[in-house]
């Protein structure tokens, strides 16, 4: 029994510190330049932006980012339908403006998703919790929240 129990912690120890050596997010880049940039091609393409706030110090955050742009539904809606940011929040770098910019999206936890429109302005935040689903993301849940909060959804004419 004890033989199983260290295999079983020295697993998740090892999975916990591969997620937490990926790095998803840039550090060292002003989040305020970042947001305006992802903002022209939003413009430009006909999407919005979205922004998954957090770090590389946040095992969920990088598990979103991987699930987000692997799975086989998901990732082409992201594609179509945003330009995917990781907006960097550390102790190394706290973007503070961009943090004030995008509605203190960290009251949430992390992370934090603000979807900005075309104009970059934040229409809408979104806490990860409700996506979840045991270990990892609930692709229903996902794929309903990025299907409400597209261009065409919001901006749909009412009839």
């Amino acid at each position: 029994m004890k033989k199983l129990l260290l295999f079983l912690a020295l697993t998740m120890g090892l999975t916990y510190g591969m997620q937490a050596q990926v790095k998803v997010y840039n550090e060292n880049i002003d989040a305020m330049e970042q947001i305006q940039q992802a903002v022209e091609e939003a413009r430009a393409s006909g999407r919005y932006v979205m922004c998954q706030v957090g770090g590389n110090w946040c095992p969920w955050c990088v598990l979103f980012a991987k699930f987000a742009q692997t799975d086989s539904v998901i990732a082409p809606l992201m594609e179509e339908n945003y330009v995917y940011i990781h907006v960097n929040y550390s102790k190394q770098n706290k973007n503070l403006e961009a943090m004030k910019y995008l509605g203190n999206p960290g009251r949430f936890g992390y992370p934090a998703f603000v979807v900005l429109n075309e104009k970059g302005e934040p229409i809408h935040i979104q806490e990860s919790e409700s996506l979840e689903e045991g270990k990892g993301y609930s692709r229903k849940r996902v794929e309903k929240f990025l299907r409400l909060w597209n261009k065409k959804a919001v901006e749909a004419e009412v009839k």
